[in-house]
């Protein structure tokens, strides 16, 4: 690669600066937001691609057909200041200031909170800008700093802190991984995380072609120690703010690239799934004998996703193909599920064998991705077979695709799709996509064809029931993709190592802005999980905001809530506990969408100040308010953690026995039990309805209140509606606003509510931990209970 090393000013505004680069590049440096800048560089003053299907700014999303590359919409765009002396030009924000030297490299300062301005970050001076001269392929390096913590980069195995490893971003189907050391995987999120004593900063590359990061793997003894992004194709078009903490720059990445998609509560119910039912010859029956099966083991669930053999020939798997030999009547079977209060998704997937039958229609109507030397269909390996990929850039593919979702899917019944093995394994880089009208090879936009599936198929999905939220699943995906769909770490392998890095990986994705995760509880391939894994994993999977259990397992086994008779007690109050708080987690899924809040949290997140919290455990935050200590090692039958430093201390969810913070607890952690501790001055809201998500059904709440133990103040809030419509949006829903103020001789607790919903429910009965002796006062009368 050739470095780029001089420039000049060509054009300055009041929020934009462009330089010539080599007399022949363009870098252009735009303030988006106070603290948001903008770096891009035009190869020949041209984009590769010219638009963006990541960058989402505001409420509204991309036009399918992409965002204009230059396009500033939905940004603040505030004036910046300007000044040129000598050899750099300053260009200055009321939040960040940046000085591009000559030769090029860019030193960034942030302004402190005395209005003093401290060092933030720098480009490596040594050659920060590289583009190949011959094509494609570009790279930018920048310095690295000892006390500097890296974080981010999605979904990525091992542990959660990336310093001093080198990752791959290029989409693979994973199939069985190493949940500590595989990479790449599935997703392609290029965003990094730079924690510093001072300031935290998010360094976010708009690029979809395969890329690699290295954050301290590498040396090189005649540059200072530095860290990488490169990119096999592409333009350099990075993304750089600012946030106090960690969790400001998650959210300022999640107002970056678009909102959580609030789903309908029924997603956070238990949701089963296994390969083997759909396998079976006789499909329809054991689907069916699932619901009995839940029935007679008093398991709640939600849910049921159908995995993609009831589309199969012959063992092969081909989408919107029912067979019906394995399931004879579909309607009669949703029909079913629908009656037991389940909903069904039905696994899709992006590419047809070459002997599909619907291949030489598809084929004739030009709906797939091309060869780029011979203009016919591309063939890439797919399920043991040749097939050629659906080009979901091409209106026409659109339009198919969902066509099929509604006859084959929808108008049988199924509520929602599963957008699966969507990682486009087309090796052939310059395979050419349709592009809305403009032809791009596959190499520059891989991952946003199964971001630009998933939405195909929620537009059918919202079309064909406008009056219900969608929802989807899908496996693989870029940044953008929590705008449309909820999605899980693909294809794990049964064992405890996975159960300890699972976490991890879930809480990456956090960080990431990918917020509606989880696992494949149990394990998905290998040996079958023995029974204490088993209980173990489930109860870490009713701490996530997806519970599936699905398997393939190596024996023909299916993992399911009742497989091993004696812990399914402990399998049902692991299920059952995840009911109780379905109040809670629908809350914390509101303000994901609302407000922009990770549901998933590492404890530091909200306790900086605790230098312990930044020490790898396997402890993580649901929501501000539970600390979830999974037990992930054979045997434990007591855990031991650190309690995060707080002013409040934290209590014990189950006896109530109130611990200080800034120490280490050891807690009972027998089979059957998940050791949680409740941050002291929180209220969780409890549900009496251990059943399937049903509003009706739903008539008992409970505010399970967690008191300062000093005098003080704290607040919080329950989130209520019909579940699926879109109610909320005008007003049709239930806003419970609680303030608690404790002294010495009492909790005084105000409760409000705003919205028209009405719940089954009629009030809160308010419950205290044992042992507490203050009396209760809500809103102003010594009571147990608040009625609307």
């Amino acid at each position: 690669m050739k470095t780029l090393k001089h420039w000049r000013v060509a054009h300055i505004d009041e929020h934009q600066a462009v330089l010539d680069v080599e007399e022949k590049h363009q870098l252009c440096i735009t303030l988006l937001e106070p603290g948001m800048f903008r770096v891009s560089l035009k190869r020949q003053g041209k984009w590769s691609l010219d638009r963006t299907w990541s960058v989402a700014p505001g409420e509204e999303d991309t036009p399918i057909s992409g965002r204009p590359r230059d396009a500033l919409t939905g940004f603040t765009l505030p004036p910046m200041d300007a000044e040129q002396q000598g050899a750099t030009l300053t260009l200055t924000s009321e939040q960040l200031r940046v000085t591009v030297h000559q030769p090029l490299w860019l030193e960034w300062h942030y302004r402190d909170a005395a209005g003093e301005w401290q060092f933030m970050a720098s480009d490596r001076p040594t050659s920060a800008y590289l583009l190949n001269a011959h094509g494609d392929g570009v790279a930018h390096y920048q310095r690295r700093f000892a006390q500097e913590r890296y974080y981010g980069l999605g979904e990525k195995a091992g542990d959660l802190v990336r310093n001093g490893k080198r990752y791959e971003m290029r989409n693979l189907d994973a199939m069985g991984y190493n949940a500590q050391s595989t990479d790449p995987l599935y997703k392609h999120v290029p965003f990094t995380i730079t924690r510093r004593p001072d300031i935290s900063f998010g360094l976010f590359y708009d690029n979809l072609s395969s890329c690699w990061f290295d954050l301290g793997n590498e040396l090189d003894n005649y540059h200072t120690a530095y860290r990488r992004w490169q990119a096999e194709a592409g333009d350099i078009d990075y993304y750089i703010f600012t946030g106090k903490q960690v969790l400001d720059v998650t959210k300022a990445f999640v107002r970056l690239t678009g909102k959580t998609f609030f789903g309908p509560k029924w997603s956070l119910g238990y949701s089963g799934s296994t390969m083997h039912y759909t396998d079976a010859p006789d499909a329809q029956n054991q689907l069916m004998q699932f619901i009995s099966l839940c029935q007679q083991h008093a398991i709640p669930c939600d849910s049921f996703q159908l995995s993609s053999g009831y589309t199969s020939i012959n063992n092969k798997r081909y989408v919107f193909n029912w067979n019906y030999d394995k399931v004879p009547d579909p309607n009669a079977l949703s029909a079913a599920f629908h009656d037991a209060g389940l909903h069904l998704a039905a696994n899709i997937k992006p590419c047809l064998l070459q002997d599909h039958p619907q291949y030489a229609q598809v084929a004739e109507q030009g709906l797939f991705i091309q060869d780029s030397e011979t203009g016919q269909p591309e063939r890439s390996c797919f399920w043991d077979d040749e097939g050629s990929h659906l080009d979901f850039t091409n209106p026409a593919t659109i339009a198919w695709w969902q066509e099929g979702v509604t006859r084959q899917l929808l108008e049988k019944g199924i509520d929602s799709t599963w957008n699966d093995n969507n990682e486009y394994e087309v090796w052939d880089g310059e395979a050419r996509c349709f592009g809305f009208g403009q032809p791009v090879a596959i190499k520059h936009m891989r991952p946003v064809m199964p971001l630009l599936m998933m939405r195909a198929s929620m537009e059918a999905q919202q079309k064909f029931a406008p009056e219900k939220r969608p929802y989807l699943i899908s496996r693989s995906g870029c940044a953008g993709m929590q705008r449309y769909v909820q999605t899980w770490s693909g294809d794990n392998r049964t064992n405890w190592q996975t159960l300890r890095y699972n976490t991890r990986m879930g809480l990456g994705m956090s960080l990431s802005g990918l917020y509606n995760v989880g696992h494949d509880v149990g394990g998905f391939s290998g040996d079958k999980p023995d029974a204490e894994l088993f209980v173990r994993w489930v109860q870490n999977g009713v701490m996530h905001p997806r519970f599936t259990i699905h398997s393939w397992n190596d024996d023909q086994t299916v993992n399911e809530p009742w497989m091993y008779p004696a812990v399914t007690p402990a399998i049902r109050g692991a299920i059952a506990l995840r009911y109780r708080l379905l109040p809670y987690l629908y809350t914390l899924l509101w303000q994901a969408h609302q407000d922009d809040e990770p549901m998933l949290r590492p404890t530091f997140l909200d306790h900086e100040h605790d230098a312990q919290t930044f020490v790898e455990c396997d402890d993580f935050m649901l929501g501000r308010d539970i600390l979830v200590a999974s037990v992930v090692e054979p045997g434990a039958r007591e855990r031991t953690l650190w309690l995060p430093d707080n002013e409040a201390g934290w209590y014990d969810f189950y006896t109530g026995e109130w611990f200080a913070g800034g120490q280490w607890v050891t807690r009972p952690a027998p089979l059957e039990t998940l050791p949680l501790l409740v941050r002291a001055g929180a209220g969780l809201p409890l549900s009496g309805n251990i059943g399937h998500v049903n509003p009706a059904a739903d008539n008992k709440r409970t505010l399970q209140l967690f008191p300062l133990r000093n005098p003080g103040s704290c607040n919080g809030m329950l989130f209520e509606d019909d579940g699926e419509s879109w109610g909320y949006q005008t007003g049709n829903a239930l806003w419970v606003n609680w303030a608690m103020t404790c002294t010495a001789e009492e909790i005084q607790l105000t409760i409000t509510a705003e919205g028209d919903y009405q719940p089954a429910w009629q009030g809160l009965d308010v419950q205290l931990p044992a042992g507490e002796t203050r009396r209760l006062v809500i809103n102003g009368v010594e009571s147990m209970h608040w009625r609307r």
